[in-house]
């Protein structure tokens, strides 16, 4: 059977229908979100209308039931235009939805996942802390059970979605006995629970990230997702499918920059003529797009094999290594291309650049993914 690499005509609706929305209704406003440090509600009521906020969560729990290589097709037309945006989207769906539909149980997936998987309310996962980020086992946050009641204290840094009017709840990791880490929904608003003021950040200014704190906070002991001293397990295969959507936004911005550096190359004149004219600047962009196309690639064999239900952990990984330090590279050439005008707030390409480095950091380091790539390599 010869392999066929072509998308199916569903994804290439996907792919249209939100590069449309991302043009059309993302674009004209990302540079204003990105000054102002603003969350984009407006947009996110729409993409939640689209179905674009709970994409691969079954139509029975409120979601469009569609594939995770329809997701990472989504994420990365998103990312193209808008990088807080997509992240948005990313964060809540597969950090803050999947882990109550992977581990829930049926009531608990009866309380949260209506609202959340269609975009009504946003949902966030508590994971790192201070002490606690590559390292992701010294978890410090603690939760005792009392009198039927979880008792949590603690905090989490650096937390997506966490705290904007929509948000409904946190999913956090704690300790809860010696050696053990359990995962626990907090509902917002519950006494004790504090957000803290959202954080400025060198790129992604438009996201909602904070630093959540808690102190004596009582949750029910229902509120425990998934079996006691599984947490470590849960997050790990959640970060998996996490990393999918992080290396479907680097191939993202980094085609969004490479759009923006292929433009401009064409339209700057230099010498009587435009640069795209320059050989080093014609093969600047023909190796900026022959990465985007194998990042690409393995974003979408990742995709694809988690929903053939195969393993994809390690690919899952390598996307997003690759992702991540491609678009570093495509944007400091993009930005290269633009000259001095690349280094002045007003141009596109800053903000593409700024937002680009988190995409080697969040989701695990990129040396937390050569971590990974190794133990599965066996080495």
């Amino acid at each position: 059977m010869t392999p066929n690499f072509d998308l199916s005509e569903e994804h290439e609706l996907v792919r249209r229908t939100v590069r449309e929305f991302a043009v059309e209704r993302i674009a004209p406003v990302a540079a204003e979100l990105d000054r102002e440090h603003r969350f984009p509600y407006d947009l996110v009521a729409e993409l939640a209308e689209l179905g674009l906020m709970g994409m691969t969560i079954p139509e029975e729990h409120g979601g469009a039931g569609t594939d995770t290589l329809s997701y990472a097709i989504a994420v990365e037309e998103l990312t193209r235009i808008d990088s807080s945006v997509a992240i948005t989207v990313a964060a809540h769906h597969s950090l803050g939805t999947l882990p109550i539909y992977y581990f829930g149980t049926d009531d608990q997936k009866r309380e949260w996942l209506p609202p959340l998987a269609s975009g009504e309310k946003l949902a966030a996962f508590g994971l790192t802390e201070p002490e606690a980020g590559s390292d992701a086992g010294a978890t410090r946050t603690r939760a005792e059970l009392q009198d039927g009641e979880w008792v949590v204290n603690g905090s989490k840094m650096f937390i997506t979605n966490a705290g904007t009017e929509i948000t409904a709840c946190v999913t956090i990791t704690a300790r809860t006995g010696e050696g053990e880490v359990s995962n626990l929904i907090v509902p917002n608003g519950v006494p004790g629970y504090e957000i803290a003021a959202p954080m400025e950040k060198l790129g992604w200014r438009a996201s909602d990230t904070r630093e959540l704190s808690f102190r004596d906070v009582r949750v029910p002991e229902q509120n425990l997702l998934g079996p006691r001293g599984k947490g470590y397990q849960q997050f790990l295969e959640i970060l998996d499918g996490g990393r999918i959507s992080v290396a479907a936004m680097g191939v993202g911005l980094a085609q969004g920059a490479y759009d923006l550096a292929a433009r401009y190359a064409k339209e700057r004149q230099q010498f009587g003529k435009p640069i795209a004219r320059f050989q080093a600047v014609r093969f600047a962009l023909a190796d900026m797009a022959t990465e985007i196309e194998a990042g690409r690639g393995m974003v979408y064999r990742a995709a694809w094999l988690k929903d053939q239900g195969r393993p994809f952990g390690k690919e899952a990984a390598m996307a997003k290594l690759y992702t991540g330090e491609l678009s570093h590279r495509v944007a400091n050439a993009a930005l290269q291309i633009h000259g001095g005008y690349g280094f002045m707030e007003e141009s596109p390409i800053a903000r593409l650049y700024r937002d680009q480095k988190i995409l080697e950091i969040g989701e695990g380091t990129n040396e937390v993914q050569r971590m990974v790539i190794a133990k599965h390599l066996g080495l």
